[in-house]
Protein backbone atom coordinates (compact mmCIF):
# COMPACT_ATOMS: atom_id res chain seq x y z
CA UNK A 1 0.00 0.00 0.00
CA UNK A 2 3.07 2.07 0.62
CA UNK A 3 3.75 1.96 -3.34
CA UNK A 4 0.15 2.53 -3.95
CA UNK A 5 0.47 6.24 -2.04
CA UNK A 6 3.74 6.59 -3.95
CA UNK A 7 1.99 6.48 -6.93
CA UNK A 8 -0.23 8.66 -6.31
CA UNK A 9 1.64 11.44 -4.94
CA UNK A 10 3.94 10.87 -8.06
CA UNK A 11 0.88 11.57 -10.47
CA UNK A 12 0.22 14.97 -8.76
CA UNK A 13 3.62 15.89 -8.50
CA UNK A 14 4.30 14.80 -12.04
CA UNK A 15 3.66 18.61 -13.97
CA UNK A 16 6.67 19.79 -11.02
CA UNK A 17 9.45 17.44 -11.42
CA UNK A 18 12.64 19.28 -10.72
CA UNK A 19 11.13 22.13 -8.65
CA UNK A 20 13.25 21.52 -5.46
CA UNK A 21 10.83 22.89 -2.81
CA UNK A 22 8.29 20.79 -4.48
CA UNK A 23 10.11 17.86 -4.58
CA UNK A 24 10.78 18.95 -0.82
CA UNK A 25 7.34 18.91 -0.11
CA UNK A 26 6.22 15.61 -1.50
CA UNK A 27 9.00 13.89 0.24
CA UNK A 28 6.96 14.72 3.78
CA UNK A 29 3.89 14.53 2.18
CA UNK A 30 4.35 10.62 1.69
CA UNK A 31 5.63 10.53 4.96
CA UNK A 32 3.09 12.10 6.55
CA UNK A 33 0.28 10.01 4.11
CA UNK A 34 1.77 6.64 5.02
CA UNK A 35 2.29 7.83 8.87
CA UNK A 36 -1.79 8.40 8.63
CA UNK A 37 -2.22 4.83 6.86
CA UNK A 38 -0.86 3.07 9.77
CA UNK A 39 -3.19 4.61 12.50
CA UNK A 40 -6.10 3.65 10.14
CA UNK A 41 -5.33 0.82 9.82
CA UNK A 42 -4.47 0.06 13.30
CA UNK A 43 -8.30 1.48 13.93
CA UNK A 44 -9.41 -1.89 12.01
CA UNK A 45 -10.23 0.04 8.76
CA UNK A 46 -9.61 -2.17 5.29
CA UNK A 47 -6.82 -1.45 2.88
CA UNK A 48 -8.95 0.55 0.42
CA UNK A 49 -11.12 2.16 3.25
CA UNK A 50 -7.73 3.40 4.65
CA UNK A 51 -6.12 4.37 1.81
CA UNK A 52 -9.16 6.64 0.53
CA UNK A 53 -9.43 8.19 4.22
CA UNK A 54 -5.58 8.86 3.71
CA UNK A 55 -6.09 10.74 0.20
CA UNK A 56 -9.44 12.36 1.43
CA UNK A 57 -7.23 14.08 4.95
CA UNK A 58 -4.74 16.11 2.75
CA UNK A 59 -7.48 18.01 0.68
CA UNK A 60 -7.00 19.88 -2.42
CA UNK A 61 -3.51 19.08 -2.43
CA UNK A 62 -3.24 19.74 -6.22
CA UNK A 63 -4.12 23.15 -5.31
CA UNK A 64 -1.42 23.45 -2.62
CA UNK A 65 1.67 22.11 -4.76
CA UNK A 66 0.50 24.47 -7.66
CA UNK A 67 1.19 27.31 -5.18
CA UNK A 68 4.60 26.13 -4.11
CA UNK A 69 5.59 25.57 -7.57
CA UNK A 70 4.73 29.05 -8.36
CA UNK A 71 6.63 30.40 -5.66
CA UNK A 72 9.54 28.27 -5.90
CA UNK A 73 10.20 29.51 -9.97
CA UNK A 74 9.47 32.91 -8.99
CA UNK A 75 11.92 32.92 -6.53
CA UNK A 76 14.09 31.00 -8.70
CA UNK A 77 13.77 33.94 -11.80
CA UNK A 78 14.20 36.67 -9.02
CA UNK A 79 17.79 35.01 -8.25
CA UNK A 80 18.69 35.09 -11.94
CA UNK A 81 17.76 38.51 -12.89
CA UNK A 82 20.18 40.16 -9.28
CA UNK A 83 23.10 41.33 -11.41
CA UNK A 84 23.87 44.06 -8.49
CA UNK A 85 27.76 44.67 -7.76
CA UNK A 86 28.85 42.53 -11.30
CA UNK A 87 31.58 43.17 -13.93
CA UNK A 88 30.10 42.86 -16.66
CA UNK A 89 31.18 44.69 -20.27
CA UNK A 90 29.82 44.91 -23.22
CA UNK A 91 27.77 41.65 -22.24
CA UNK A 92 24.84 40.67 -24.15
CA UNK A 93 21.40 40.81 -22.70
CA UNK A 94 19.61 41.49 -26.05
CA UNK A 95 16.05 40.11 -25.84
CA UNK A 96 15.97 38.83 -22.38
CA UNK A 97 13.50 39.23 -20.46
CA UNK A 98 14.13 40.44 -16.94
CA UNK A 99 11.05 42.37 -14.68
CA UNK A 100 12.15 43.91 -11.89
CA UNK A 101 15.94 42.91 -12.74
CA UNK A 102 19.12 44.23 -10.52
CA UNK A 103 21.66 45.83 -12.00
CA UNK A 104 23.12 48.21 -9.52
CA UNK A 105 26.47 49.42 -8.79
CA UNK A 106 27.59 47.80 -11.55
CA UNK A 107 30.10 47.82 -14.57
CA UNK A 108 27.55 47.53 -18.28
CA UNK A 109 29.25 49.80 -20.43
CA UNK A 110 29.29 49.00 -23.77
CA UNK A 111 26.62 45.91 -22.74
CA UNK A 112 23.15 45.23 -25.52
CA UNK A 113 19.96 45.49 -23.87
CA UNK A 114 18.25 45.76 -26.95
CA UNK A 115 14.87 44.27 -27.73
CA UNK A 116 14.41 43.64 -23.96
CA UNK A 117 11.94 43.18 -21.46
CA UNK A 118 13.18 45.21 -18.28
CA UNK A 119 10.36 46.56 -16.68
CA UNK A 120 10.46 47.61 -13.43
CA UNK A 121 14.60 46.93 -13.12
CA UNK A 122 16.49 49.33 -11.39
CA UNK A 123 20.29 50.53 -12.49
CA UNK A 124 21.18 52.48 -9.66
CA UNK A 125 25.11 53.66 -9.38
CA UNK A 126 26.32 51.70 -12.43
CA UNK A 127 28.14 52.78 -15.61
CA UNK A 128 26.13 51.93 -18.34
CA UNK A 129 27.99 54.39 -20.79
CA UNK A 130 27.48 53.65 -24.60
CA UNK A 131 25.03 50.56 -23.76
CA UNK A 132 22.57 49.95 -26.60
CA UNK A 133 18.98 50.01 -24.84
CA UNK A 134 17.25 50.17 -28.73
CA UNK A 135 13.60 49.02 -28.84
CA UNK A 136 14.06 47.83 -25.35
CA UNK A 137 10.95 48.15 -23.12
CA UNK A 138 12.08 50.15 -19.93
CA UNK A 139 8.78 50.97 -18.37
CA UNK A 140 9.21 52.33 -14.28
CA UNK A 141 12.72 51.72 -14.74
CA UNK A 142 14.88 53.45 -12.40
CA UNK A 143 18.49 55.14 -13.67
CA UNK A 144 20.06 57.15 -10.65
CA UNK A 145 23.06 58.37 -10.84
CA UNK A 146 23.70 56.08 -13.77
CA UNK A 147 26.64 56.85 -16.39
CA UNK A 148 24.57 56.73 -19.09
CA UNK A 149 27.04 58.85 -21.76
CA UNK A 150 26.55 57.81 -25.45
CA UNK A 151 23.87 55.63 -24.79
CA UNK A 152 21.01 54.78 -27.70
CA UNK A 153 17.53 54.87 -26.97
CA UNK A 154 16.33 54.39 -30.38
CA UNK A 155 12.44 52.95 -30.23
CA UNK A 156 12.57 52.48 -26.19
CA UNK A 157 9.36 52.23 -24.52
CA UNK A 158 9.47 55.11 -21.66
CA UNK A 159 6.68 55.28 -19.63
CA UNK A 160 7.37 55.92 -15.96
CA UNK A 161 11.00 55.66 -16.44
CA UNK A 162 13.14 57.52 -14.31
CA UNK A 163 16.33 59.41 -14.92
CA UNK A 164 17.87 61.10 -11.96
CA UNK A 165 21.25 62.70 -11.37
CA UNK A 166 22.53 60.72 -14.08
CA UNK A 167 25.26 61.60 -16.74
CA UNK A 168 23.23 61.74 -19.98
CA UNK A 169 26.36 62.94 -22.82
CA UNK A 170 25.72 61.73 -26.06
CA UNK A 171 22.46 59.98 -25.20
CA UNK A 172 20.38 59.48 -27.90
CA UNK A 173 16.61 59.26 -27.85
CA UNK A 174 15.32 58.86 -31.46
CA UNK A 175 11.67 57.92 -31.82
CA UNK A 176 10.70 57.40 -28.42
CA UNK A 177 7.50 58.20 -27.22
CA UNK A 178 8.17 59.47 -23.59
CA UNK A 179 5.09 58.95 -21.52
CA UNK A 180 5.23 60.43 -17.79
CA UNK A 181 8.91 59.64 -17.53
CA UNK A 182 10.82 62.03 -15.01
CA UNK A 183 14.53 63.36 -15.89
CA UNK A 184 15.28 65.11 -12.46
CA UNK A 185 18.48 67.16 -12.14
CA UNK A 186 20.54 65.68 -15.18
CA UNK A 187 22.74 68.00 -17.44
CA UNK A 188 20.85 67.17 -20.78
CA UNK A 189 22.84 70.11 -23.02
CA UNK A 190 24.64 67.75 -24.76
CA UNK A 191 21.75 64.84 -24.68
CA UNK A 192 20.57 64.04 -28.34
CA UNK A 193 16.55 64.05 -29.13
CA UNK A 194 15.29 63.25 -32.28
CA UNK A 195 11.58 62.74 -33.32
CA UNK A 196 10.64 62.18 -30.05
CA UNK A 197 7.12 62.96 -28.47
CA UNK A 198 6.97 64.01 -25.03
CA UNK A 199 3.59 63.30 -22.88
CA UNK A 200 3.54 64.14 -19.29
CA UNK A 201 7.10 64.11 -18.89
CA UNK A 202 8.87 66.20 -15.72
CA UNK A 203 12.21 68.11 -16.52
CA UNK A 204 12.46 69.00 -12.93
CA UNK A 205 15.75 70.70 -11.98
CA UNK A 206 17.02 69.64 -15.31
CA UNK A 207 19.99 71.37 -17.02
CA UNK A 208 18.53 72.05 -20.48
CA UNK A 209 20.59 75.10 -21.60
CA UNK A 210 21.11 75.46 -25.80
CA UNK A 211 19.18 72.63 -25.58
CA UNK A 212 17.66 72.17 -29.89
CA UNK A 213 14.36 70.76 -29.32
CA UNK A 214 13.12 71.51 -32.68
CA UNK A 215 9.97 69.51 -34.71
CA UNK A 216 8.98 67.22 -31.38
CA UNK A 217 5.54 67.01 -29.49
CA UNK A 218 5.16 68.33 -26.20
CA UNK A 219 1.44 67.24 -24.37
CA UNK A 220 1.58 67.89 -20.73
CA UNK A 221 4.94 68.88 -20.29
CA UNK A 222 6.69 70.27 -17.27
CA UNK A 223 9.35 73.02 -17.81
CA UNK A 224 8.77 75.29 -14.67
CA UNK A 225 11.90 74.19 -12.67
CA UNK A 226 14.75 73.30 -15.47
CA UNK A 227 16.97 75.89 -16.70
CA UNK A 228 16.16 77.20 -20.15
CA UNK A 229 18.35 79.75 -21.52
CA UNK A 230 18.92 79.49 -25.07
CA UNK A 231 16.81 76.46 -25.68
CA UNK A 232 14.90 76.04 -29.18
CA UNK A 233 11.46 75.09 -30.11
CA UNK A 234 11.23 75.62 -33.76
CA UNK A 235 8.75 74.07 -35.22
CA UNK A 236 7.62 72.24 -32.27
CA UNK A 237 4.09 71.30 -30.83
CA UNK A 238 3.47 72.31 -27.70
CA UNK A 239 -0.19 71.24 -25.80
CA UNK A 240 -0.59 71.98 -21.94
CA UNK A 241 2.74 72.78 -21.30
CA UNK A 242 3.92 74.56 -18.25
CA UNK A 243 6.98 77.06 -17.90
CA UNK A 244 6.38 78.35 -15.05
CA UNK A 245 8.08 77.77 -11.56
CA UNK A 246 5.95 76.58 -8.19
CA UNK A 247 7.95 79.96 -6.78
CA UNK A 248 7.33 83.39 -7.80
CA UNK A 249 9.00 84.57 -11.26
CA UNK A 250 12.24 86.19 -10.70
CA UNK A 251 14.13 88.71 -13.28
CA UNK A 252 16.53 86.14 -13.83
CA UNK A 253 13.82 83.63 -15.06
CA UNK A 254 12.23 86.44 -16.93
CA UNK A 255 15.14 86.53 -18.64
CA UNK A 256 15.95 82.67 -19.31
CA UNK A 257 12.40 82.72 -21.20
CA UNK A 258 12.92 85.76 -23.46
CA UNK A 259 15.97 83.82 -24.68
CA UNK A 260 14.35 80.73 -25.63
CA UNK A 261 12.96 80.61 -29.44
CA UNK A 262 9.52 79.68 -30.61
CA UNK A 263 9.93 80.37 -34.45
CA UNK A 264 7.14 78.22 -36.33
CA UNK A 265 5.94 76.60 -33.24
CA UNK A 266 2.51 75.28 -32.64
CA UNK A 267 1.10 75.70 -29.53
CA UNK A 268 -2.32 76.07 -27.57
CA UNK A 269 -4.25 79.05 -26.29
CA UNK A 270 -2.92 77.97 -22.84
CA UNK A 271 0.99 77.51 -23.22
CA UNK A 272 0.18 80.59 -25.45
CA UNK A 273 -0.47 83.12 -23.17
CA UNK A 274 1.41 81.66 -20.48
CA UNK A 275 4.30 82.41 -22.09
CA UNK A 276 2.87 85.36 -23.56
CA UNK A 277 2.97 86.70 -19.55
CA UNK A 278 6.59 85.73 -19.11
CA UNK A 279 7.41 87.90 -22.06
CA UNK A 280 8.47 85.13 -24.42
CA UNK A 281 9.54 86.13 -28.13
CA UNK A 282 5.80 84.47 -29.71
CA UNK A 283 6.09 86.46 -32.84
CA UNK A 284 6.29 83.80 -35.00
CA UNK A 285 4.18 81.00 -33.32
CA UNK A 286 0.81 79.71 -34.94
CA UNK A 287 -2.36 79.36 -31.90
CA UNK A 288 -4.52 76.42 -31.95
Amino acid sequence: MNEKLANYLNGVFAPYDGVKSVDELKADLLSDLQERFRELKAEGKDDETAFQMTIDSIGDIEQTVREAAGLSRSLERQLLINFSASNLPKSDFAGVTAHKGRFEASNLRGSDFSGADLTGSSFKASEVREANFDGANLTDCNFYTVDLADASFNKSILVRTEFKVSGMVGAKFVNVKLIDVKLTMCDLRKTVFERCIFTGVDFKYSDLRGLPLEGHTFVGVKFGEAALNEVTFKGATLKNVSFTPPFSLSKKYYNAIKTIRFDGAIMDKLSYNALKGMGADLSNVTII
